[in-house]
């Protein structure tokens, strides 16, 4: 689950970003301050917390923020009251990390993608679709995996690119608000001895 508040563009409203749509059409049902956002197959995909600082005090920080296990004690129960019977979780699993990039292919029906076999973590490995002009075997790089959120709230989620699934996203550095990013294109290359797996942080 991804929890981003931004009360000046938003206003006091918690949103809980749960899974894919999908293009789907979006049910609401609201329940007091709550909202729970379903597809047509009944799939949770969104929960909006209206008035959220009456009940966690004032949140700190804007776009995706993390929650501590008080706060989201203080959220379900907020829930329940105005009667769900769904919970929220804690995923504190990184979702903007190192990689490091084991083969990298031409895109069989692109003349500028390619298809990365890159590594997230522990040996887990991510095929990625990557449009990079810079993208090649053996770099240390950043991937968004699914379900993260990206600095200016993109969502990644899985999905295909000419036919061929892609399962997250290697990054530039200036769409990881990366500080005096360069403005030509390419994906953002790491020094060789960065860390597989450890969360990276644009500071």
């Amino acid at each position: 689950m991804i929890f981003s508040y931004n009360k000046e563009h938003v206003g006091d409203v918690l949103m809980v970003i749960v899974a894919d749509d999908q293009g789907q059409e979006n049910h609401v049902e609201r329940k007091g301050n709550t909202a729970k956002v379903t597809t047509t197959d009944g799939t949770i995909v969104a929960w909006n917390i209206f008035e959220v600082s009456t009940i966690l005090g004032e949140i700190k920080g804007q776009g995706q923020i993390d929650l501590s296990r008080e706060q989201l004690d203080k959220l379900n129960a907020a829930i329940a009251k105005d009667g769900f019977s769904e919970t929220l979780v804690l995923d504190h699993e990184p979702k903007i990390v190192i990689g490091f990039v084991k083969s990298c292919k031409k895109h069989p029906d692109s003349d500028h993608l390619s298809i990365t076999q890159t590594e997230v973590d522990n040996g887990t490995v991510l095929q990625i679709v990557c449009g990079a002009p810079n993208i090649k075997a053996g770099q240390k790089v950043v991937v968004a995996k699914p379900g993260a959120m990206m600095p200016d709230g993109l969502m990644i989620w899985p999905g295909k690119l000419r036919g061929v699934e892609s399962l997250g996203m290697i990054c530039s550095a200036r769409e990881l608000n990366v500080p005096n990013a360069p403005e030509k294109k390419g994906i953002l290359e790491l020094p060789f001895d960065a860390k597989v797996g450890e969360p990276f942080s644009a500071e």
